[in-house]
This record gives C-alpha cells, sequence and structure tokens, in this order.
C-alpha cells in the first residue's frame, strides 16, 4: 500500500453530511479489479456446471476457489483500510473507528 492511499470526507450526502472515500492508488485499484474480474469469470464458469448438470463435488470445489478469491480481495482491501484510513481517524482522535472496525472484521469472519 502506497503513501497515497488515504480515506478523506470529501463528498457531501443529500443531507449535508460527509461521506468518506477511500482514494486508492491505481495499481492497488487495477489489483483489487483484476482480482473481482477473475472471480466474476469464476462465477460465471459455476453457472455453466449448473447448467451442464455437473457432478455436485467438482461444482462445490469451484464454489470453495471463488471464495478462496473473493476472500482474499477481502483481506487485501481489510489491510489498506487498516493502514491508511483507520490510521487516519485513530490520529484524528476518531477512536470510535476502532468499533466500526471490530463490526466490520466480524461481518468478514462470517
Amino acid at each position: 500500500m502506497q503513501a497515497a492511499d488515504t480515506c478523506h470526507a470529501v463528498k457531501l450526502d443529500q443531507n449535508g453530511k460527509p461521506v468518506r472515500q477511500s482514494h486508492h492508488s491505481q495499481e492497488m485499484k487495477s489489483n483489487l479489479i483484476s482480482r473481482l474480474n477473475r472471480v466474476e469469470g469464476q462465477i460465471r464458469g459455476i453457472k455453466g456446471l449448473i447448467e451442464k448438470d455437473t457432478y455436485c463435488d467438482d461444482v462445490l470445489t469451484q464454489i470453495a476457489a471463488a471464495q478462496s478469491a473473493l476472500n482474499s480481495v477481502g483481506k487485501l482491501l481489510l489491510e489498506g483500510h487498516m493502514k491508511s484510513c483507520i490510521v487516519e481517524r485513530i490520529q484524528a482522535g476518531e477512536h470510535e473507528v476502532v468499533d466500526e472496525l471490530l463490526v466490520t472484521v466480524r461481518k468478514l469472519m462470517k
């Protein structure tokens, strides 16, 4: 993760509240998009296996591979989030971000 990857409240929603956004480097975005494109292809492949009445165990193996690939994307995002957004917000005195992070980690671990 490069130093350019930071979180900022730069936009306002319809109610005038700041909306946090990530600003990932182009390299990070490309990496994430590439991984997600592969996951998307895996999902289409799984759909095709089901349409072809492929043996269940083979389909389940492909589902596990797709889940693993998607988890990998989540881990990369989480790492970047912790190294930039979380650190920045703690330094800014926003310690409630730790509770927000714990909720997010619990969701990822389901």
